[in-house]
């Protein structure tokens, strides 16, 4: 009847605009609870847990396709292997301040600096502040928050973490402290070998071997429990226009991927901000672009 098929259309387009206004609430709701992480969700994935290792003072066509470093060779094959990555300076020390805070901070060489002498921004204070979890373990570390310049292998030239007076000291523990339970591991972390185990005063064979006793475990893990490994290197041997290696593993990490994008450490802080969803970024990074296109969703 005329009548029925009226009141039929009649009900359709309530239908509708109810659920159009359900929808719109819920973008709206969406928008206003997490529009960031959603923002960071569509470009890079969300790690429960990412360790980040730093070597030494090698360039990337001394590391890759080099029979001395299997392991870190492997983790490539498997994971997925930056080959335009780049460090900021020489020497050492101005690059991890780089990697961390997003700037040198006025460091230009490998000096021993006075402890706490900042207090800009960095990625672990920005984990702190929004509630997420962050530490270091560090080779060769006397004690755990210990500021000591160096002993033995350990230098803390490598620590750039001790720079910053909004990093508690305590969140510096050594490495023996890496714990075998990988999910009690902070959601970001930086493990730093020593000097013999980095690469600095050692072989690649010896730092290659480093990485796969010490960390090996952890990467077959990470490939099942939504986590991720980085391994990175602080600059080159000064002979090849900084590039340096950069390998990433995980299990968002498409396997066997390559990319020829230019990245360099402020990129890496950057990628390591949006990942957990930080609304600030520090220094450079705030210009800095995510590292793609290498992961699998």
């Amino acid at each position: 009847m005329p009548g029925s098929s009226l009141l039929r259309r009649a009900r359709g387009k309530a239908l509708t605009s109810v659920l159009a206004l359900t929808a719109a609430a819920a973008g709206g709701w969406l928008a206003l609870g997490g529009g960031s992480s959603a923002h960071a969700a569509a470009t890079v994935p969300t790690p429960d847990h990412t360790v980040v290792v730093v070597f030494e003072n090698h360039a990337y066509s001394q590391v890759i396709g080099s029979s001395s470093a299997p392991y870190l060779n492997s983790l490539a094959k498997g994971g997925a292997n930056l080959t335009a990555a780049y460090a900021e300076t020489h020497p050492s020390q101005p690059n991890y301040f780089a990697m961390f805070s997003g700037a040198t901070q006025g460091i230009t060489d490998d000096s021993c600096y006075t402890p706490g002498f900042s207090s800009a921004a960095n990625l672990a204070a920005e984990l702190i502040a929004a509630g997420k979890t962050w530490g270091s373990y560090n080779e060769g570390l006397p004690s755990q928050g210990s500021t000591t310049c160096s002993s033995g292998d350990y230098a803390r030239k490598h620590n750039p973490w001790f720079g910053f007076s909004n990093v508690p000291t305590s969140s510096a523990k050594t490495f023996a402290q890496f714990p075998t339970d990988y999910s009690t591991l902070p959601q970001v972390s930086y493990v730093v070998p020593d000097l013999c185990s980095d690469m600095h005063d050692c072989s690649v064979a010896t730092g290659d071997t480093w990485l796969k006793n010490n960390l090996g475990a952890y990467a077959t893990w990470a490939k099942t429990h939504n986590s991720l490994l980085v391994v990175t290197f602080d600059e080159d041997n000064r002979l090849s226009g900084n590039r340096i290696p950069t390998v990433l593993y995980g299990q968002q990490v498409t396997a066997g991927a390559t990319s020829s994008t230019t990245y360099n450490h402020y990129d890496l802080l950057r990628t390591l901000e949006d990942m957990h969803g930080l609304t600030s970024h520090a220094g450079n990074a705030a210009t800095a672009k995510d590292i793609t296109g290498i992961w699998t969703s």
